[in-house]
């Protein structure tokens, strides 16, 4: 089984996120860039970051943001190591002891499956509601015993307030800093101010939501059920809930790091 690290890329819908990481799943660099319609620069930024970075064996990508995306991180892979082995994860029926419920299984995202397989792997044996808050929310059953039992899509945090701020006349369209800020103003659930309104309600609908799926599945399996928390608004959804929680703010490249890792033991002699 080769030692060299592993290049992991998590492509979500925001930004793209990105780890070099040794066979044991240890970080050696990580970094973040956003997508080419931002700026052209953030492209110069990742490779700038890459360049004293030492090969990789192989690159595993995690992309739900399309093509153009894939493509485009084909294109910086080849700026700097052309002729590096890459493999761009798609959910299985069954992988590092998570198995798919969905009818279709390649139909799961990539993100949410990488993250089931992480959260398992951090959480062995438990039964898990892994709540993910990007773009868009997304909540996973995973039962103790690996099985996926299904899962909940929902507009993320900033996706609601942006939608509000479209599609009314009145609203704000706020954006994550606007929108933090005015909680950080906001002394009562009750806002007396329009952005302070609007950021706590769809804050609110969001904790609402995860309390409700994970009381739900407690009463369904009768049983504990950790809460895992991730993604950029987590801070805020923590704050507003209700209910124990911890927090993992990697799933993603850490299941790619499981991922790469089980790929290199079962090609190994």
């Amino acid at each position: 089984m080769s030692d060299a690290p592993y290049l992991l890329i998590d492509a979500g819908n925001s930004r793209i996120k990105w780890s070099l990481v040794d066979e044991n799943g240890t970080a050696l660099a990580s970094g973040a860039f956003e997508h080419a319609h931002h700026s052209r620069s953030t492209a110069d930024a990742a490779l700038d970051a890459w360049s004293d970075l030492a090969a990789p064996a192989s690159a595993w990508i995690s992309n739900v943001a399309g093509m153009p995306v894939q493509n485009r991180i084909e294109r910086l892979i080849d700026e700097r190591w052309p002729t590096l082995a890459r493999t761009v994860v798609k959910a299985k029926a069954q992988q590092c002891g998570v198995l798919n419920g969905y009818a279709e299984p390649s139909r799961l995202g990539s993100d949410r499956w990488c993250g089931m397989i992480a959260a398992r792997a951090a959480y062995p044996g438990e039964h898990l509601l892994v709540a993910t808050f990007g773009t868009a929310t997304t909540l996973e059953a995973l039962r103790g015993d690996g099985v996926f039992t299904g899962g909940l899509i929902a507009p993320g945090w900033s996706l609601m307030m942006e939608s509000l701020g479209s599609h009314t006349a009145q609203l704000p369209t706020l954006d994550a800093a606007s929108a933090r800020a005015a909680l950080n103003q906001s002394r009562s659930m009750f806002a007396t101010e329009t952005a302070a309104a609007l950021s706590v309600g769809c804050l609110l609908a969001q904790a609402s939501l995860i309390e409700r799926a994970w009381h739900n599945l407690k009463a369904n399996w009768q049983a504990d059920v950790r809460l895992i928390l991730g993604g950029g608004a987590a801070n805020e959804i923590a704050g507003a809930l209700g209910v124990q929680h911890t927090r993992h703010d990697s799933l993603v490249l850490s299941g790619l790091a499981l991922i790469a890792h089980d790929a290199a033991v079962r090609q190994s002699p």
